[in-house]
């Protein structure tokens, strides 16, 4: 299990220039606009304010990295799909994504936030698409899940499975930023894309030999 002692913004970026250059590992966040990426970022890191959250969707016009316990980076990607963002700012994004998730080498895997009380959208989807012509791995989180009786949230699950293409239903991570729900499986999915509970074992072994 993760224990997340120490994390920080480390930079925002529009082009590969400005990306950090440690060569850490990356994990990636996608989700539309508002649909509580700043939120589960927060709640994931154990820190109030490190990612912005606001009443005004399409405020991430950036790649923003934060390193954390300085072994990887946690990366927050534009939110897509918001209307009223100027349609130059939309026009940029695209390239911007497209660039980072085909380009960059320390990428491990994305983690595509859906809201769980709505089917995906096609921003949704065509991203999932994408996401798996570009054979990146891809974990799907759906946020959010406060908001409805948990009763409901196999059917809702079904419906995100069937927009996305996702075969086992299991696959999709419920999530509350509120209620903690899903926290400690998001943590352990992580350390696995990390590798970093086969390092531990690693130095586990070490030490006992």
């Amino acid at each position: 299990m993760i224990v997340i002692k120490k994390a920080e913004y480390v930079a925002s970026a529009v082009k590969y220039e400005q990306y950090p250059v440690d060569g850490l590992p990356e994990i990636a966040m996608a989700g539309r606009s508002n649909v509580g990426k700043s939120s589960l970022i927060n709640s994931f890191l154990g820190r109030r304010n490190l990612a912005r959250t606001g009443n005004t969707p399409g405020k991430t016009q950036t790649l923003n990295f934060y390193r954390v316990n300085d072994g990887w980076f946690l990366v927050d990607l534009p939110g897509y799909g918001y209307a009223k963002v100027a349609k130059t700012v939309n026009a940029q994004w695209g390239p911007m994504m497209e660039h980072y998730l085909k380009k960059r080498e320390p990428l491990r895997a994305v983690i595509q936030i859906v809201d769980i009380r709505h089917a995906p959208s096609v921003e949704d989807i065509e991203m999932q698409q994408w996401l798996r012509t570009m054979q990146v791995p891809t974990m799907i989180v759906a946020t959010k899940v406060d908001k409805i009786a948990r009763g409901q949230w196999a059917k809702h699950l079904k419906v995100i499975a069937k927009a996305l293409d996702i075969q086992d239903v299991s696959l999709i991570l419920p999530f509350s930023a509120q209620s903690g729900v899903g926290k400690t499986e998001l943590n352990e999915a992580i350390e696995e894309i990390l590798g970093l509970n086969q390092e531990s074992a690693a130095e586990a072994a070490k030490s006992d030999s």
